[in-house]
């Protein structure tokens, strides 16, 4: 599966942002997806995911309550809403998908998946 990520930009503190992921090649429904972001000078993390069959939906505690990952199966995308921008959130954001359990109890903010395809990332800058 190809995963194309837009949606990113400059956005003030206290702001909305939704980030898109579009999926070619393979269904989206058939993987669990996540989003991870990466801050300059820092490790990449995952910020939220969804498993493939039941759904089931986690998030880092820096960002519960503000984002919200979803899928569209007809439009075979996937999305992140972004409310309540904070500083912290600036980096790359990137789209994953995958289907091998990683053995882990599937409540960290990676749903207890590897993920072996990824985007390219898009950018996102929260600055006043």
């Amino acid at each position: 599966v190809q995963l194309v990520e837009s949606g990113g930009g400059l956005v003030q503190p206290g702001g909305s942002l939704t980030l898109s992921c579009a999926a070619s090649g393979h269904t989206l429904d058939y993987y669990a997806i996540a989003w991870f972001r990466q801050a300059p000078g820092k490790e990449r993390e995952g910020v939220a995911c969804m498993s493939n069959s039941e759904g089931i939906t986690n998030s880092a505690d820096s960002v519960k309550g503000r984002f919200t990952i979803s899928r569209n199966n007809a439009k075979n995308t996937a999305s992140l809403e972004m409310k309540s921008l904070e500083l912290e959130d600036t980096g790359t954001y990137y789209c994953a998908a995958g289907y091998v359990v990683d053995g882990t109890t599937g409540l960290s903010p990676t749903c207890g998946f590897v993920y072996d395809f990824w985007g390219q990332g898009t950018q996102v800058t929260v600055s006043s």
